[in-house]
């Protein structure tokens, strides 16, 4: 699902978050926004899923503005604070998110064992949600946007809190869905993350200060670092004239 935004800006309380965000991100591709804390990102994610109006702008989905009540069903969305039930099992959070998307209850089942797999979370599906880790609930949270196989996945923060094996299990699985054409939306601040990626953005202080495949932002670099990026713009901005 093509996503196109279109000088999009939000303030809050009379300070400006996003200013003239404008990008396209192609169907079937991994696409990262990475920025420090405070940068845009989250904020921007909303927007795309339509959970929070953009003050100027727009922004399509697959060709249809958001938001949009029958797109929700098409996108799988993970927060960066989890939204989950703390009074309910990590298998009843799962069996309840999937009710509300009307999913198969004969095929359940298999496809809920499944991601709990891929999640690490297969043992300790008995849980309640308040008795978890934040790794855990962050686990959990993965397989409640993954349960009805969305075209669309907006995932902010996915592998924070979660351990080196894991991360590198959750990217592989994540490699695989945008092999069968899901476009996947992630945010991180984990410069090494974005190798895993193959489009970038690179947001600061709401604007968006490079945009490209990340093999070419990271030959933009003298060392392969794509964090290097940052620092490029921040040194351009500090030469430029006052007037």
């Amino acid at each position: 699902m093509k996503i196109e935004v279109c000088e999009v800006n939000k303030s809050f309380k009379q300070q400006q978050v996003l200013n003239q965000i404008s990008l396209t991100i192609e169907g079937g591709r991994i696409f990262c926004l990475l920025g420090a804390s405070g940068s845009g990102k989250t904020t921007l994610l909303r927007i795309m899923k339509g959970a929070i109006p953009a003050d100027a702008g727009s922004v399509t989905v697959g060709g249809i503005a958001v938001p949009n009540r029958q797109l929700l069903a098409e996108m799988g969305y993970m927060p960066q604070n989890e939204a989950l039930y703390e009074e309910l099992s990590a298998w009843e959070n799962l069996k309840f998110f999937a009710g509300l998307q009307r999913l198969n209850r004969k095929t359940f089942a298999a496809d809920a064992e499944a991601l709990l797999q891929i999640v690490d979370m297969a043992a300790c599906k008995n849980k309640l949600i308040r008795d978890c880790s934040g790794g855990m609930k962050k686990r959990i949270s993965l397989a409640v946007a993954l349960i009805h196989k969305p075209k669309l996945l907006v995932l902010d923060e996915p592998t924070v809190g979660v351990d080196p094996v894991l991360r590198r299990k959750i990217w592989l699985y994540l490699r695989q869905l945008r092999n069968k054409g899901t476009t996947i939306v992630v945010t991180t601040h984990v410069m090494d993350e974005v190798t895993q990626c193959d489009d970038a953005a690179l947001l600061r202080n709401g604007h968006i200060i490079a945009r490209d495949t990340v093999e070419n932002l990271i030959a933009q670099t003298p060392d392969g670092n794509i964090e290097e990026l940052f620092f490029i713009d921040n040194q351009s901005e500090a030469e430029a004239p006052l007037c």
